[in-house]
């Protein structure tokens, strides 16, 4: 197996693990730690750097409209499309933490969010949007 396919194997799959212990057992010693601390961001952001460096930058895109971005993924390598999902990835589980420890902090019980953080999950922002709707309902 070549590194770009070990590496993102290895991110994509040690992810799974982490949003496990976020969901299941979130008052566990180290799922409290991993929350609280961002290691996890953090070592996919170095995997982040080298695929970068091995893919030589992003050159001249053009963020500024769709085209653009388009053409970045037609035209880009496979360290740039894992660069791409892996930096969905650490955003996503930084999003997830911070629901968690700030769900903790309001006394929302568990339960309650762990609909917004497989939303989170899978897609994102809509996981957010699921959070605050929450705590919203809690709140009347």
């Amino acid at each position: 197996m070549e590194t770009t396919e070990l590496l993102f194997t290895i991110c994509n799959t040690s992810i799974l693990g982490a949003w496990v212990l976020l969901l299941f057992v979130p008052n566990w010693k180290f799922t409290i730690v991993l929350s609280k601390r961002p290691f996890i961001p953090l070592l996919l952001s170095f995997v982040y750097l080298y695929f970068m460096t091995v893919n030589g930058g992003m050159g001249s895109v053009d963020f500024s409209s769709l085209d653009g971005i388009i053409a970045l993924y037609e035209n880009s390598t496979p360290e740039l499309i894992a660069a791409g999902w892996l930096h969905y990835l650490a955003f996503d589980f930084w999003v997830g933490c911070w629901i968690l420890r700030e769900a903790k902090s309001k006394k929302i019980k568990h339960l309650w969010i762990i609909i917004p953080l497989l939303a989170t999950f899978m897609l994102g922002p809509v996981g957010v949007l699921l959070y605050e709707a929450t705590k919203l309902i809690l709140r009347k």
